[in-house]
């Protein structure tokens, strides 16, 4: 199998449209990222992506994981590559120099972290994590868990496992039954067990740091009685060495349809009553603290769509270029696959997603850096209601989309993409779980639908309908065609919001809204990548003839988007409007 490759012009292409969109120039905190400055970084990350962590991808997949009595062992390589991971001062890429970080802004992290799922997701899997933890420490930590904790989860000596779902509590989190009983001293006795624990258990760090969601013993029933913990797998002296089992076990690994070569982990808390963990927040606080990491995990989810939407069109586009099969429809010589029109048709449209997943996704990083260095209160309300809008929209629609193009990679290959030999279908077998951990692709569609957009009346969605409209009337007059597109099917969700709403009034539409929030979220997305696809088609346009070839194929990507893509949204509006059809009617305790 050929190994990755960056697309660093595109990368590139696509944050100076980022910029241009945001203006992050001209925030004081953000201005000495220069377009130099992110170039060499990326070509640095670009390096460690193709020379240390693809090659060792089909590696994970083939030889996994391996568990003894309690130990993990990864595969081959995998703890050497971590060592240089750590070595490199990736792990703390966009945490705070205070801690050992680089402090680089999420606008410059979210195409790095592209790189690294894109070659290797089973690898790099503990990065979001760490990522993510060292947040919820940040904000909700006292001084004294920050000092004990950050630097060495900056540095990669330790990392971290997020141990929420349990065999009876799954997404539901308000089922959660461990245990966390005060010993007295400020600590409490964890005990409990969790499951599907990424890197839950593992041989790459000093110390795995587990997150436990609990409950204490007045806790109150539901969601409103959970609380976090930071509970490690070995304890930690005040000098920061550490000391004995914490009476934390892992008591097996899942074997997976995919995903082989990360650890996923059944982890027990307790078993000796000798597990001790430290609150983090208040009590029953743990959620508030945990959608913190969630909301984390979730953009980089939606990362992990464009990495396999990457990896899949460049696999098939080199092996269409190279397999030669069948007869030109017009001239009949025989031709590489790559001059049929359907074979065409599938690598635009894996590399047109691709490349407008990719532009909403380091938007949303560049919309988080904005919030967080603002002075203007208004302006930092806005993006975050921005932000918390696409983020369940970005998650769910690029994962979805992410399998849909492993899907089609396979379909180029034909029968070479059914077999190992090629290792692609190890892109369809990995990906499929991006759709459902971190919350699948409905309870995405319900955050959207019920929290989002009804949670405020649809104001949210109004002021960014509002300024796609604004985009789509400064596109050049040659993309006349890309414009009235994006106008139409604005206009088109925009008034199905309104029936939204006065759906919400009503009782009797209810299972209308449920049903048709999964089609809402997949025309939302579609609009989206129409949009950044629109404006990058634009850049192209304003640019000239310094890159020609590359510049007019942006544009013709941009179109091939608008003709094959776009028009869905106005059938899925059309099954919002109807999604109760017949299933009010339908018995299911008669079928089957």
């Amino acid at each position: 199998m050929s190994d990755y490759i960056a697309p660093l012009k595109d990368m590139l292409f696509v944050l100076d449209l980022v910029r241009q969109q945001t203006a992050m120039d001209q925030v004081e905190a953000l201005a000495e990222f220069t377009p130099d400055f992110v170039a060499a970084v990326l070509e640095e990350a670009a390096k460690f992506a193709s020379g240390a962590l693809s090659p060792l991808n089909q590696i994970g997949d083939q030889q996994g994981c391996s568990f003894d009595q309690g130990t993990v062992t990864t595969a081959a390589g995998w703890k050497e590559a971590y060592q240089q991971f750590c070595d490199n001062g990736w792990m703390g890429l966009a945490m705070p120099e205070a801690i050992g970080g680089q402090a680089l802004p999420k606008s410059i992290a979210q195409p790095v972290n592209e790189m690294w799922l894109s070659a290797n997701l089973a690898f790099v899997m503990f990065h979001a994590l760490n990522q993510g933890g060292s947040e919820i420490l940040l904000h909700f930590g006292t001084d004294e868990q920050k000092q004990r904790y950050l630097e060495p989860l900056a540095s990669g000596q330790w990392t971290i496992a997020m141990a929420l779902t349990e065999p009876g509590a799954g997404s539901d989190l308000a089922a959660t039954t461990t245990r966390a009983t005060p010993v007295g001293d400020g600590s409490y006795r964890i005990k409990g067990q969790k499951i599907f624990i990424t890197y839950g258990e593992h041989d790459m760090a000093e110390n795995i740091v587990h997150l436990v969601l609990a409950r204490t013993p007045d806790a109150p029933a539901g969601s409103r009685g959970i609380s976090l913990f930071a509970v490690p797998k070995y304890r930690i002296a005040t000098d920061g060495s550490l000391g004995a089992s914490n009476d934390v076990v892992c008591s097996g690994i899942e074997h997976k349809m995919g995903l082989h070569g990360s650890p996923t982990c059944s982890m027990s808390y307790g078993d000796n009553d000798d597990c001790i963990g430290e609150l983090i927040g208040a009590e029953n606080k743990g959620l508030m603290a945990m959608f913190v990491l969630m909301n984390e995990a979730r953009l980089s989810t939606g990362m992990q769509g464009v990495g396999f939407g990457e990896q899949s069109y460049q696999h098939s586009l080199r092996y269409a270029q190279e397999r030669t099969q069948g007869s030109h429809f017009q001239s009949g010589a025989r031709v590489t696959i790559s001059q049929h029109p359907d074979v065409q048709r599938m690598l635009l449209s894996m590399h047109s997603q691709t490349m407008g997943l990719r532009a909403l996704g380091y938007l949303i990083a560049a919309w988080i850096d904005l919030s967080e260095h603002s002075e203007d209160d208004h302006q930092r309300q806005q993006l975050r209601e921005r932000i918390a809008l696409l983020t369940p929209v970005f998650k769910a629609f690029s994962t979805e989309r992410g399998n849909q193009m492993s899907y089609t990679c396979i379909q180029v290959f034909g029968g070479m993409g059914f077999v190992e030999e090629t290792g692609v279908s190890q892109f369809m077998r990995d990906a499929r779980i991006i759709t459902i951990y971190e919350g699948t692709t409905g309870i995405q569609a319900r955050d959207l639908v019920f929290r989002k957009v009804l949670g405020d009346q649809g104001v949210a969605l109004q002021h960014l309908l509002r300024d796609i409209n604004q985009d789509a009337d400064r596109l050049a007059a040659p993309l006349s065609q890309l414009q009235a597109s994006l106008i139409r099917a604005g206009a088109a969700i925009h008034g199905q919001l309104r029936t939204l709403l006065e759906m919400a009034a009503k009782e009797s539409d209810q299972t209308r809204l449920h049903a048709g929030s999964v089609p809402l979220l997949e025309a939302l997305g579609l609009l989206c990548v129409g949009w950044q696809l629109a404006l990058l088609a634009n850049q192209a346009h304003t640019r000239g003839d310094s890159d020609t070839a590359y510049h007019s194929n942006m544009i013709a990507l941009a179109r091939f988007y608008f003709a094959h893509e776009m028009p869905r949204i106005h059938a899925l509006m059309s099954t919002v409007a109807n999604a109760d059809d017949g299933l009010k009617d339908f018995d299911f305790t008669a079928a089957g």
